[in-house]
């Protein structure tokens, strides 16, 4: 996979304007991850459109140079072979000779740009994350796509982190299994949140669902999306330090133990 790293230097004393956020009814802060990672920066959400410093998005996608253009007062970044003007006065963002239409604005240092316009014109894929309240963008030529990678690695931290990582593999692989069934949900994120027989599990209910996942446990997601399995079909886990299981003890056949958790086909 290309990743694609960024050097920014923007002149921004030019073009500063108030606060990172405008204020307005219609505004609110929304958090953008890219590839499973969520941005450190201020985005928010304006009328429908979400939007988020250039330099961070770019950066996010790795191997991107941008700079300031004095002359014509705009962001130009560049990539390989592709090209890119963010220009504050004409709200456009051009890419390859492409223009295109959108608010740019420069607050607080940096320019902001309509997220979806920008990525998919660099050949990312955005989509709107019910559950996050946020946007998954999967950068171009990503190996996983962002929305599964982020939830598959909270779901296996959440439950699972501290475990072996055969633990938390298998974890990922009751998720998979899952979205494979015809009794579940068909995405990650869905199967995850599920609640048509009451909340699976925990983590959705206290909330650690939401935590930042340990390293470990995005490892064990990008090992289970690669195709790794250590618990063959398994649907069904718990841990009896927690759980009695007597649901899944009288109705699921038992298939190993790792760790903590017991599972079941």
């Amino acid at each position: 996979m290309m990743k694609r790293g960024i050097m920014v230097g923007l002149l921004a004393a030019a073009l500063t304007a108030g606060s990172a956020v405008p204020a307005a009814a219609t505004v609110r802060t929304v958090p953008v991850q890219v590839d499973g990672a969520v941005l450190r920066t201020v985005n928010y959400l304006e009328s429908g459109v979400t939007y988020v410093p250039l330099r961070a998005l770019l950066d996010a996608f790795g191997g991107w140079e941008i700079h300031w253009d004095t002359v014509e007062r705009e962001a130009v970044a560049s990539c390989g072979t592709m090209q890119l003007e963010a220009d504050p006065a004409a709200d456009t963002v051009s890419v390859n000779g492409h223009t295109y239409s959108g608010d740019v604005t420069v607050r607080s240092g940096q320019t902001y740009v309509p997220l979806r316009l920008a990525a998919t014109a660099c050949g990312a894929d955005v989509a709107w994350d019910s559950a996050l309240r946020g946007v998954a963008v999967t950068s171009p030529n990503a190996p996983y796509d962002a929305g599964e990678l982020y939830w598959l690695s909270h779901i296996i931290s959440a439950e699972s982190e501290g475990e072996p990582m055969e633990g938390q593999v298998a974890v990922a692989n009751v998720v998979l299994n899952r979205v494979a069934s015809d009794k579940f949900p068909d995405s990650i994120r869905e199967v995850v949140f599920d609640t048509k027989d009451g909340v699976q599990f925990e983590p959705v209910s206290n909330g650690t669902v939401y935590n930042v996942p340990a390293a470990s446990a995005v490892s064990a997601a990008k090992l289970a999306l690669n195709g790794a399995e250590t618990v063959g079909d398994c649907m069904y886990f718990y841990a009896p330090a927690l759980s009695r299981g007597l649901w899944i003890n009288a109705n699921r056949i038992y298939y190993t133990t790792i760790g903590c958790h017991r599972f079941y086909l």
